[in-house]
C-alpha cells in the first residue's frame, strides 16, 4: 500500500505563487512515476507534472514555464512550485503515485486563484 498526503494549498491572488508538498509512505521503492494532477468539479482529472523514469519530468502545456516539480528522495516527498498563478489554475490538486500499474491518490489540496 501507498499513502500520499498533500499540503500547501490555499487562496492566492492572480500572479502569485504557492508550493505544494506531497509526503509518501508505505511500499515506496522510488519516486519515479509520481506527480501532480488537478481536477475542477465536473471535469476530468488532468496531469499537471510528473516524474517519469530516471528523474525525467513531464509537464502539461498549460503550466510549462510557470510550474516546477521537484523531489526529495530521502524524505520521500515531491513538491510543486507554482508561479504566476492564473484563475484557471484553480482546482483540487492531487498527488499521484503509479506503482506496478496501480494508481494511488492523496485526498487532494484546494488551490484557489482569485482576487
Amino acid at each position: 500500500q501507498v499513502q500520499l498526503v498533500e499540503s500547501g494549498g490555499g487562496l492566492v491572488q492572480p500572479g502569485g505563487s504557492l508550493r505544494l508538498s506531497c509526503a509518501a509512505s508505505g511500499s515506496i521503492l522510488s519516486l519515479n512515476y509520481m506527480g501532480w494532477y488537478r481536477q475542477i468539479p465536473g471535469n476530468t482529472r488532468e496531469l499537471v507534472a510528473e516524474f517519469t523514469t530516471n528523474g525525467n519530468t513531464n509537464y502539461a502545456d498549460s503550466v510549462k514555464g510557470r510550474f516546477t516539480i521537484s523531489r526529495d528522495i530521502a524524505r520521500l516527498e515531491i513538491y510543486l512550485e507554482m508561479n504566476d498563478l492564473k484563475r484557471e489554475d484553480t482546482a483540487v490538486y492531487y498527488c499521484n503515485k503509479n506503482r506496478a500499474g496501480v494508481n494511488y491518490w492523496g485526498k487532494g489540496t484546494l488551490v484557489t486563484v482569485s482576487s
